[in-house]
């Protein structure tokens, strides 16, 4: 087990370009693509977000990491800028489905996959049942083994239509609530407004409800079942203090996948360990891509 060098968070949310909409199964899906400015991508990497967060969570370690590849970001369905029509499922089938259908849109050969969260969920579905093929896997803090799901969540489950009808300032101080507790190391508020913001007001807060209320464990229980048959080259990234899914379970996740991979962990940071420590999140992904081309 390896641990990076921690680093103080950033005082200043990094901004990332205005999205590019791409139609996926009738979804309107917020891409971006960001691309060294001076010399040839060595790579492509695509970033893959969880809940309640969006492309943000990412754009300290994308922007850090585009320097040297070309670095794809997507929003899920029903989070960040991306559509939160009520007639688009938000479930992880769906997500994992419209992940492997956007890479073939994107036209992408076997590029790096690095996910957070119910990310890691919906790209190891993606690859294990419907056929998306990776050069590798960078797992951070994943929603995958049971048992998954907060108090809050089952609570939400069997009261989406009340909290969704709470009013507008007691919701937004709930969520911003729900976001900074996922975090060890205390975020900047212009963090916690960053990621906070696609689910206020009328739609983002029926959103925010309902993608809650569609998460399952019984959606992961396929995936869980065939880890042992991940086709490409893995590592294991954990928060040691992340207060939504605790570091025992990297020790859980690697004994069920070939080769039992490395599990690098970030010591004293939370759930939000992207943004909490960015430099050492993208320190360790940028040291597993590099150990991934051929010659190095």
């Amino acid at each position: 087990m390896t641990q990076p060098s921690a680093t103080p968070p950033p005082s200043t949310q990094p901004v990332l370009p205005e999205p590019v909409f791409v139609d996926v199964d009738g979804a309107a899906v917020a891409t971006h693509v960001l691309e060294p400015p001076d010399r040839t991508p060595l790579a492509d990497v695509v970033l893959c977000h969880g809940t309640p967060w969006s492309v943000h969570v990412w754009a300290p370690v994308a922007l850090a990491l585009s320097r040297d590849y070309r670095v794809f970001l997507w929003d899920m369905p029903g989070y960040g800028a991306s559509s939160k029509e009520t007639g688009h499922p938000v479930d992880l089938v769906a997500q994992r489905e419209r992940f492997a259908a956007l890479l073939r849109r994107w036209s992408l050969d076997r590029p790096h996959v690095v996910a957070h969260d119910i990310g890691g969920a919906v790209a190891l579905g993606a690859h294990l049942l419907e056929g998306a093929d990776f050069g590798s896997l960078f797992l951070l803090d994943i929603v995958t083994l049971d048992p998954w799901g907060s108090p809050f969540f089952r609570l939400v489950a069997e009261n989406e239509s009340v909290f969704a009808a709470v009013p507008g300032p007691l919701h937004a101080a709930l969520v911003k609530e729900y976001i900074a507790g996922a975090a060890n190391h205390g975020l900047s508020a212009e963090a916690v407004g960053a990621l906070a913001e696609p689910w206020l007001g009328e739609v983002g807060q029926a959103a925010f409800y309902r993608q809650i209320a569609r998460l399952s464990p019984e959606h992961t229980k396929p995936i869980v079942s065939s880890l042992g048959e991940v086709r490409c080259p893995v590592r294991i990234g954990w928060a040691t203090d992340d207060p939504w899914i605790p570091f025992e379970q990297a020790a859980r996740l690697r004994a069920q996948l070939p080769g039992e991979p490395e599990v690098v962990a970030f010591p004293g940071r939370g759930h939000l360990v992207p943004l909490e420590d960015d430099a050492a999140v993208g320190q360790a992904v940028r040291q597993w891509l590099g150990t991934r081309r051929p010659g190095v």
